[in-house]
């Protein structure tokens, strides 16, 4: 028998069954204290003179217990009264978190080479066996107090600073290699650092398959849960697109909310968009991305409306819920549409002039919008950040042309950053935004070289062009922050890309080199097939 009391002394909860039987589910915990703890002690029966096995400390460190308390009972001692069983307490124990340092686990790393990852599992403290009489002197009140006091002591600096506190967990399938699956968790933690979240922890499990409904396996959903509270990480972010079953039952299993990578990426660009055309298209794909997942957002969208005029029949909450997103979203695609064809008058006009456009593409963070101030002294927004750029810039260059003495004139457009299996609902609510790319006579593929991870940047960009309805131009590949490189990578680049040109925007060089090939590559892309 297990018995929950809240720090007033009261039962809130009674159940039969082992502890991990009868805890309380994750989402219905109640929070009686204001701090790491959950306000709540727990008292339970054994039928054995030692302690439980750690299952019971992990449920203990899941529900945030404020104590243990196990009951052992004997098993000679038993006797019938009344028609019920009455047995003997032999001996108690009192279990109890403790902090550990944050510090050590906020920077313990993970090993994929090694197949381990250095998971903080919870310290506790277990007293030694006592009669029931010095148990029932014990102060729990002080003794919980002085935990939470140290709990804040050790985590009250990511607590206080940080709004969201986030656990990333990668699952690795296939043939894909470490290497590359650390460039992938690195570029999470980068998407979670820009949308204003804080990484307390990476985990990740290695599977052949994906788990239907967990994404990973039973036990390290539990380790994910074990970690979350120990480390009091108030987020979990998946490296891949959850469905709406998924999220549920993680959710349920850790307690926490539970995001996908998508949702991150769509958060980052709900912060970044500042004009009109791009807050609109940033609404219609939050809406398409939410629209299949209406179904998990609780009970209450599921239960039927009340009130004079809604009984009856009638549709449910849910139901009237998916009917006004579609609406709204039938009515944000009519207004992308106005603006494509504002955008393709434009374009029009410009071609009308006989102006040659050349697409600034790339991953983003390559530097687009620091190379496009460079080339133009434009006042584009730059920053360190993903997704710096949302709303396409266009302003005119002077090039030299290849056959003749003077310059020529072209625009250049800056346009929003691609990232690696961008998500459909960009692709579709930014086609405005990307028929800047589709339409131009050429591109202008810059390329991070500093990056680790720049030859899977390349292949992912050509990816998403490749995916483009209309077949863009011809396009330069012009190598960026050749000055953060060592000489090896270089060659590499050289040797790979022969044709290519090589620069710093922010250090000023190569751009004579790269305003020849920008002449060369007009030229070429106005010559008749």
């Amino acid at each position: 028998m297990c018995v929950y009391l809240n720090r007033r002394g009261q039962v809130i909860r009674v159940g039969v069954g082992s502890l991990k039987q009868t805890q309380i589910p994750l989402q219905e915990l109640p929070r009686y204290g204001a701090g790491r703890l959950s306000g709540i002690r727990c008292i339970t029966t054994h039928m054995k003179s030692e302690f439980p096995n750690d299952i019971v400390i992990n449920v203990m460190a899941l529900q945030r217990l404020d104590v243990l308390v196990v009951l052992s009972l004997t098993k000679s001692g038993f006797t019938r009264r009344g028609g019920g069983a009455t047995g003997y307490v032999k001996e108690t124990y009192l279990a109890h978190l403790i902090p550990q340092d944050a510090h050590a686990l906020i920077t313990s790393s993970y090993s994929l080479q090694a197949g381990t990852s250095n998971i903080p599992y919870p310290n506790w403290s277990l007293s030694p066996a006592m009669s029931l009489d010095v148990m029932g002197k014990q102060d729990f009140i002080s003794l919980v107090e002085g935990l939470e006091a140290e709990f804040r002591r050790e985590f009250t600096a990511q607590e206080v600073n940080n709004n969201e506190r986030v656990i990333i967990v990668g699952v690795m399938t296939g043939r894909i290699s470490n290497h590359s699956f650390e460039d992938t968790l690195a570029e999470l933690a980068r998407l979670v650092d820009t949308a204003g979240g804080y990484v307390l922890h990476t985990m990740w499990q290695k599977r052949s398959l994906i788990h239907p409904q967990t994404v990973v396996g039973e036990g390290k959903v539990n380790e994910i849960a074990l970690t979350a509270q120990t480390l009091g990480a108030n987020l979990v972010v998946f490296d891949r697109d959850l469905s709406p079953a998924q999220v549920r039952n993680l959710e349920a299993r850790i307690g926490l909310r539970v995001v996908d990578r998508t949702e991150i990426i769509l958060d980052i660009f709900a912060q970044r968009a500042q004009s009109g055309a791009g807050k609109l298209q940033v609404e219609l794909a939050q809406l398409e991305y939410i629209l299949p997942r209406l179904a998990g957002r609780g009970e209450a969208m599921s239960r039927l409306g009340g009130g004079i005029g809604t009984r009856g029949p009638g549709e449910t909450k849910l139901e009237t819920e998916r009917r006004a997103i579609k609406r709204r979203i039938a009515r944000l695609q009519g207004e992308v549409n106005q603006l494509q064809a504002h955008r393709a008058r434009l374009r029009q006009r410009r071609q009308h002039h006989e102006v040659p456009s050349v697409a600034l593409v790339g991953y983003t963070n390559s530097g687009k919008s620091t190379l496009l101030n460079t080339l133009t002294n434009a006042e584009t927004y730059t920053a360190d950040q993903l997704f710096a750029t949302l709303d396409p810039t266009t302003r005119r260059l002077s090039v030299p042309h290849p056959d003749r003495i003077q310059t020529q004139e072209i625009l250049i457009t800056d346009t929003v950053g691609f990232i690696h299996e961008l998500p459909p609902s960009l692709m579709d609510a930014f086609r405005a935004t990307l028929e800047e790319v589709t339409e131009a006579e050429a591109l202008l593929h810059l390329v991070d070289l500093s990056h680790p991870a720049w030859l899977s940047h390349i292949r992912a960009v050509r990816d998403i062009l490749a995916q483009m309805p209309i077949t863009p131009g011809p396009a330069l590949v012009a190598f960026n922050k050749i000055d953060c490189v060592d000489s090896s990578t270089l060659i590499q680049a050289q040797e790979e890309f022969p044709l290519a040109v090589f620069i710093s925007a922010s250090e000023h060089l190569g751009l004579e080199t790269l305003s020849q090939g920008l002449g060369q590559l007009v030229n070429y892309a106005l010559m008749p097939r």
